[in-house]
């Protein structure tokens, strides 16, 4: 047991040398410290945002659960949001909104790996601003990077057309998210059809390689462009937050030109190495949000 100050606030950290990732010999204890370094590239993703805890106590072979509620001995200096039920009923979530360092510390020591967040902030709940594209490939094992780089500037290049700004990033998982900010002056219906829109063009163009279909059975080999999370209450992965799989891969924001990296995979950035990348690079969303736009309705 050791007892951590962060941000003037005391954190009692418990079974550090738990293995989380059994193969890659990742412990609890390494994905506490990872929080605390990378907060100050991921906090700027996470700030004003409602967060969803995706925990794994005993590590990514254990069971794990999603946490939308903050349990009741979550300490008082954690900033919380209550939600209201969208069904119209009293009930309410009280989420987690992760401002600090100590917050990013204090909810991996209770197991989150993968903190995910909404597309609008906590002050303006139901009008988002960010619109995403989870470009998912079919199978667990992606052979071939390319089509999904391709449907990724083919999103681009209509988004452009469309007076946006378009970002991308490897989810660490398998695909990619293709990412907008925009004015926070639309409902998440909105946002959704707009995006929907962008993606049956760029599927009129290779129906073949892209869909819709989220259906495994009709979706077959096809790559999937999600437009799902763009609906109230949905979440979306941080940028440089760790997933679940052996090797604790990161969701690392790109340039586009490195799409053109032929050995790039979803997972190609870990907990070990992004620092490494970022050493050289920074942050290449760096002020991302100053480039929203108003989408065109």
């Amino acid at each position: 047991m050791t007892i951590k100050t962060l941000n003037r606030h005391k954190i009692t950290l418990t079974h550090e040398e738990k293995l989380y990732f059994p193969k890659s010999h990742i412990t609890k204890g390494d994905l506490i410290e990872y929080y605390q370094e990378i907060a100050p590239y991921l906090i700027p993703y996470s700030k004003d945002r409602a967060l969803t805890m995706d925990r794994f106590p005993e590590g990514i072979t254990g069971e794990s659960f999603f946490q939308k509620n903050a349990s009741d001995y979550f300490p008082s200096w954690i900033k919380l949001q209550k939600v209201p039920s969208k069904t119209g009923s009293h009930e309410t979530t009280n989420y987690v909104v992760a401002q600090d360092a100590a917050t990013l510390v204090y909810i991996a020591n209770q197991g989150c790996i993968t903190p995910h967040v909404w597309l609008s902030k906590i002050d303006h709940l139901n009008y988002p601003d960010t619109l995403i594209f989870d470009l998912d490939p079919a199978g667990e094992q992606v052979k071939n990077f390319k089509p999904i780089g391709d449907a990724a500037l083919m999103i681009k290049e209509l988004l452009e057309e469309s007076g946006l700004s378009a970002w991308v990033m490897t989810t660490g998982s398998r695909g990619l998210h293709v990412r907008v900010p925009i004015k926070p002056k639309h409902t998440f219906d909105e946002v959704r059809a707009f995006a929907k829109t962008i993606a049956e063009k760029v599927i009129s163009q290779n129906s073949k390689e892209y869909t819709l279909e989220s259906r495994k059975e009709k979706r077959g080999k096809k790559l999937l462009i999600d437009i799902m999370r763009n609906g109230f209450g949905a979440t979306a992965v941080i940028p440089y937050a760790v997933r679940a799989r052996e090797n604790a891969p990161v969701a690392t924001p790109l340039e586009w030109k490195e799409l053109d990296d032929s050995s790039l995979r979803s997972d190609s950035y870990t907990l070990k190495t992004i620092f490494d990348r970022l050493e050289k690079k920074g942050d290449v969303w760096k002020g991302i949000q100053r480039q929203a736009r108003t989408l065109k309705i």
